[in-house]
C-alpha cells in the first residue's frame, strides 16, 4: 500500500452501488482501497459478488466490526443505518461520504415528514454538505462530511435547474416530473417485484405520488427563490441502468424564445465537466437517453419549447448507479481531497449497448 495514496474503505460494498465504487476506485490512481465490508460475505473475495472485478483485485470482504481507521469512509448501507452509527463512523475517518438518504435533508422535520420517522442523529444533518457538485462544488471542496444525492433527485434537479437558476420558470404554476427508471434502482435484494417473470417487460408505476426524492428537489431549488409545488412520479421500465427525468415547466414570460433557453442552459452548464446539453435537429439521439450514458458519470440534459403554450419540456438522462450514486460520490471525493475532478471518471459509456 502506497503511503502517498488516499486510504479509503467502503462500508456496505456488496450492493450494486458498492460494486460500482469498487470498480471506480480500483482504477483511481490516487486511491488505495483498505477495506470493503459485507456482513453476508465476510471472508469472500469481492469478485465473488462483483464478477466484473475478477482479475483486478484480491480484496476480501470484512465485517463492520473489523473496521480500521482510514482517510475516507464511503457508506453504502441501507437507508436508516448510517444515522444509527454515525458517531462510530466519524471516529474512524476524518471524511465521510454517505450514499444513503440519511443526511440529504437539512431539516429534521422535513426528514420525518418524508421518511415517516424521526431522524436518529438530527444534530448531524447540518454537518453534511449535499453532494451534487454542479450546484455545491465549493462547499464540497471544504467539507468533511458529504451526503449522496438520490438518483431521481439528481436527474430531476439537473433537468429543472437552468430554468430556476435563470428565473425563467413561472413559480405560480405547478411542476410535473415523470422519471422512468431501471431495475437496478431497487438494489440487489430479490423481491416479488424483481422476480423475472414479474419484472420483465414491465412498464410499472411504482410511485405515482409522494416519491421521497421530491424533498431533495424542493430543498435544492429553494436556493433560487419560492418553489412551486413539484409533483414527481416514478415508473419502472425494461432497463437495468438508467433514469430519464421529463419535467414540464411553464415560462413566466411567454415571449421567451428557444435562444433564451439555450442561453440559460449554457450559462448553467458550460463549465460542468460531466453535463452535456443534448438537443439535435436530426438523428435518433436528438434528446437525452439513458442508454447512451450507461456506465459513465455523464448527465445529458435537453429541452424543447412549445411556443404556443410557453411550456418547456426539460429532460435529463443519467446512469442511476453512476451519476446517480457512485460516480458522483467519487467526483465529491476528488473535490474533497484535492484530486482533479474527473480523475477515475473518464469512461465515456458504450455504443451500441
Amino acid at each position: 500500500m502506497s503511503v502517498n495514496k488516499l486510504n479509503v474503505t467502503i462500508v456496505g460494498a456488496s450492493g450494486y452501488t458498492g460494486g460500482e465504487l469498487l470498480r471506480l476506485l480500483l482504477g483511481h490512481p490516487g486511491v488505495e482501497i483498505r477495506q470493503a465490508t459485507s456482513e453476508r460475505h465476510v471472508g469472500r473475495y469481492v469478485y465473488f459478488v462483483h464478477p466484473n472485478l475478477r482479475g483486478h483485485t484480491r480484496l476480501k470482504f470484512t465485517g463492520i466490526s473489523e473496521l480500521q481507521p482510514c482517510d475516507l469512509l464511503f457508506l453504502c448501507l441501507p437507508h436508516g443505518q448510517a444515522q444509527e452509527r454515525i458517531e462510530d463512523f466519524a471516529a474512524l475517518a476524518p471524511r465521510i461520504i454517505d450514499l444513503s438518504a440519511d443526511f440529504r435533508l437539512r431539516d429534521p422535520a422535513l426528514y420525518e415528514r418524508w421518511y415517516g420517522h424521526p431522524h436518529k442523529a438530527p444534530e448531524w444533518l447540518e454537518r453534511f454538505v449535499y453532494g451534487l457538485p454542479e450546484l455545491y462544488r465549493e462547499d464540497i471542496r471544504g467539507a468533511s462530511y458529504v451526503s449522496g444525492v438520490g438518483c431521481n433527485a439528481t436527474a430531476t434537479t439537473l433537468a429543472l435547474w437552468p430554468l430556476f437558476h435563470a428565473d425563467l420558470a413561472d413559480r405560480g404554476r405547478d411542476i410535473i416530473v415523470e422519471v422512468k427508471v431501471g431495475s437496478s434502482e431497487g438494489g440487489n435484494s430479490p423481491s416479488e417485484a424483481s422476480h423475472h417473470p414479474e419484472r420483465s417487460g414491465a412498464v410499472r408505476s411504482f410511485a405515482p405520488t409522494g416519491h421521497r426524492h421530491t424533498a431533495e428537489v424542493i430543498q435544492t431549488l429553494s436556493s433560487t427563490g419560492p418553489v412551486p409545488p413539484i409533483h414527481l412520479s416514478a415508473t419502472a421500465i425494461e432497463l437495468v441502468r438508467g433514469v430519464l427525468a421529463t419535467g414540464h415547466v411553464f415560462l413566466k414570460d411567454r415571449s421567451l424564445s428557444e435562444r433564451d433557453l439555450w442561453k440559460a442552459y449554457r450559462t448553467a452548464y458550460r463549465d460542468e465537466p460531466f453535463v452535456r446539453i443534448v438537443k439535435e435537429r436530426q438523428g435518433i439521439y436528438r434528446y437525452p437517453e439513458p442508454k447512451i450514458v450507461a456506465g459513465s458519470n455523464h448527465a445529458d440534459v435537453g429541452f424543447e419549447l412549445d411556443p404556443k403554450t410557453g411550456r418547456v419540456v426539460t429532460l435529463c438522462a443519467i446512469d442511476n448507479l453512476m451519476k446517480g450514486a457512485a460516480g458522483t460520490a467519487v467526483q465529491c471525493m476528488n473535490l474533497m481531497c484535492g484530486f482533479p475532478e474527473m480523475m477515475g471518471l473518464e469512461f465515456t459509456g458504450l455504443h451500441p449497448i
